[in-house]
């Protein structure tokens, strides 16, 4: 049985449809990367997989329960972390965790589950802390307690690690493993790219269709739309501006300290390159074709679709 089934979803707000035909299945202690820009259709898909929206068409199904039909039995089944910090501020760790245990379990269960989650992601020492008084990161991480205290099987992170350091997003993601390895099934959203490739599969969507879905490796080595060659040099933001006015250049972007120039076949463009490099007085510290990374990807899919 699938955690996670969408079968031909569709949300439409009037003249606008969100969400377009979307179908997936996500296995039970799956992590899902679910990717796409701002107003692609991400939140609306989580929203509806949650039952707080009704699909215009399509079905969902959660642990084999249809969203709609059997959202009293969907509910306990599921946690949810918004992309926003939707804890009470005024409330201490604890607090929170117990307000939200006890939305789904009887007091004593509660209790226990909330000194787990204490246990489990490291409270102790702010146990008794306002949720407003914690740092960006800790805040994020009982944003997650409170989507976990009741020990759901699927947990939906709407961009959990947003606005949070990287020691702290290593950590989370490290707590993220172990969920999966206790079967606990991740449908989580990012903007990230690094954390896409943590992901057992992923998907992208694109003005609420999905344009890939599988895993990060398959959807790298599988991408054959145009090739990408990588340019090293010192003066970066020259060689930039050179490149992207040559004819029959696809795309070009910087990444840190790399030019990424996306091309039909990189064996014709790379002599020219060169050429132009070398008649502008750039040095060449690395000139060859890569394998497309996953944003390499995704913005490609996003100029296509």
């Amino acid at each position: 049985m699938n955690a996670i089934e969408a079968d031909r979803l569709v949300k439409r707000f009037g003249k606008v449809t969100a969400v377009d035909d979307v179908s997936f299945q996500i296995e039970k202690g799956e992590i899902f990367g679910f990717l796409g820009p701002n107003g692609s259709g991400k939140s609306t898909t989580i929203r509806m997989l949650c039952g707080i929206l009704l699909p215009t068409s399509g079905t969902a199904k959660i642990m084999g329960c249809d969203v709609n039909a059997e959202i009293d039995r969907v509910k306990p089944l599921i946690g949810y972390m918004s992309q926003s910090f939707g804890l009470y501020s005024d409330l201490t760790v604890e607090e929170n965790l117990w307000f939200y245990s006890r939305l789904y379990l009887p007091a004593r269960t509660a209790g226990e589950k909330s000194e787990e989650t204490i246990a489990s992601l490291g409270f102790e020492p702010y146990r008794t802390t306002l949720a407003a008084q914690l740092s960006g990161g800790w805040r994020q991480r009982l944003a997650l307690g409170c989507a976990l205290v009741h020990d759901p099987d699927v947990v939906f992170l709407d961009e959990p690690t947003a606005g949070i350091d990287p020691v702290s997003r290593r950590t989370m993601w490290d707590y993220f493993y172990g969920l999966a390895e206790r079967e606990k099934t991740l449908f989580v959203t990012t903007h990230y790219m690094e954390e896409a490739e943590r992901c057992h599969r992923i998907g992208f969507i694109w003005n609420g269709r999905l344009a890939a879905l599988d895993s990060p490796y398959r959807i790298r080595t599988g991408f054959n739309a145009h090739e990408i060659v990588t340019i090293q040099t010192v003066r970066l933001n020259e060689a930039f501006r050179r490149i992207r006015l040559l004819p029959g250049i696809i795309d070009v972007n910087i990444y840190g300290e790399e030019i990424h120039v996306a091309v039909p076949r990189a064996e014709e463009a790379i002599p020219r390159l060169r050429a132009v490099m070398e008649a502008a007085g750039l040095s060449v510290e690395r000139l060859e074709r890569i394998q497309p990374s996953i944003e390499d990807v995704f913005v490609s899919l996003s100029k296509i679709m």
